[in-house]
């Protein structure tokens, strides 16, 4: 009989690729190859001496700094005390005239338009003031 075997035919196994050695070998030829390259470079460092933050110590208030703070309505305060915004120019040519080192602090309320702020601002550079800070936390309506 053409094609049979005296011996009985078994299944063929198929070839199976074992994952868990595969794995285990791609992990170590990489925790080689990052300690074979952290070997090759190294690492030169500049010392850096870093500055240490301190507490502010409370200071008496200053009695040249002028608060100009502008609230969500359009209106202005002068050291807590309401104004016109068409009050703050003559105000500020005012204290320059009377202080030797004018400063002045911008605040505005939490509802405070932009517009407000950039307008005391152009009037603060109109006077001629030069220190001029900006707070960045929100003040209370009226208070400084």
């Amino acid at each position: 009989m053409k094609g049979s075997s005296p011996f009985p035919v078994e299944a063929k196994k198929a070839a199976r690729i074992e994952i868990i050695p595969l794995i285990d070998v791609i992990f170590f030829l990489l925790a080689t190859f990052v300690l074979f390259t952290l070997s090759l470079n190294k690492i030169v460092s500049i010392p850096v001496n870093l500055p240490v933050a301190t507490p502010p110590s409370p200071s008496p208030p200053d009695p040249d700094l002028v608060t100009l703070q502008v609230s969500d309505s359009g209106s202005a305060f002068w050291n807590g005390d309401p104004i016109d915004m068409a009050d703050i120019a003559p105000r500020l040519s005012d204290y320059k005239s009377r202080t030797p080192n004018p400063r002045v602090l911008v605040a505005g309320d939490l509802k405070a338009k932009f517009g407000a702020a950039v307008q005391a601002l152009d009037e603060v550079r109109k006077a001629g003031i030069t220190q001029v800070s900006v707070m960045t936390s929100v003040l209370p309506t009226g208070r400084h």
